[in-house]
């Protein structure tokens, strides 16, 4: 096993994925605290089957998922000699989403979020490993493939929302939360915001209803025990 096929096992036994890499440029910013980088290992989950593993160990007090992912990547990093960084450490923070396309094919759909071409848009990235060697970089799933959305004539997730808050100029944030807080919007809270459910692409790995409520809850800035 490849030391990379080693990594994605330990990651598997919580339910998350490991996807893609890339070798960063000589000083490149935003790594590590004045360490040399050479490889960049992107961890994440897709579906819900990263879920189980959360809510069996779910830690108590404000951002559980956040303190899960660290304790989960922090354990992974120690096991192969690698520094874990989170989306949420900072700031600075790290340009994840930037790191992301870099290392397997995910873009940017028309409602902002990184569409892939399996998973469609029902996945995250939890954190980063970091390390000083240049490693061999995992396969990533669907490599080399394009962009869903190119070939998506009507592109349903711009005409669902019911208050028209995606657009080709943006994302209409305080539309969205408005809606979300006036007691009109317990379908979205419930079900998950309707333009990305209304998305072709990956409906296989829609999360199941617990983690949909879960991530809407974050999102409105509401409470769920």
């Amino acid at each position: 096993m490849t030391e990379s096929g080693g990594i994605a096992a330990a990651l598997s036994r919580h339910g998350l994925l490991l996807r893609g890499g890339f070798h960063p440029e000589a000083r490149e910013i935003m790594l590590s605290s004045g360490e040399s980088v050479g490889t960049v290992l992107l961890v994440g989950n897709a579906g819900p089957g990263m879920w189980g593993e959360f809510s069996a160990n779910r830690p108590a007090g404000a951002d559980p998922l956040d303190h899960w992912s660290g304790e989960v990547l922090g354990e992974v990093a120690g096991l192969f000699g690698a520094e874990a960084v989170l989306p949420s450490d900072g700031p600075p923070y790290r340009p994840f989403q930037q790191w992301a396309m870099r290392a397997e094919p995910v873009f940017p759909s028309p409602i902002g979020i990184l569409i892939h071409p399996v998973y469609g848009l029902w996945h995250g990235y939890r954190g980063a490993l970091l390390f000083e060697a240049v490693l061999e970089l995992p396969e990533p799933a669907a490599a080399g493939a394009g962009n869903p959305c190119d070939s998506c004539a009507d592109r349903p997730c711009l005409t669902t929302c019911p208050v028209s808050a995606f657009s080709g100029s943006g994302y209409d944030v305080p539309a969205c939360r408005s809606h979300l807080s006036s007691g009109n919007g317990q379908t979205c809270l419930a079900g998950s915001c309707l333009a990305r459910r209304a998305c072709p692409v990956g409906r296989e790995y829609i999360y199941d209803a617990p983690q949909l409520a879960f991530h809407m809850a974050a999102f409105s800035g509401s409470t769920l025990e």
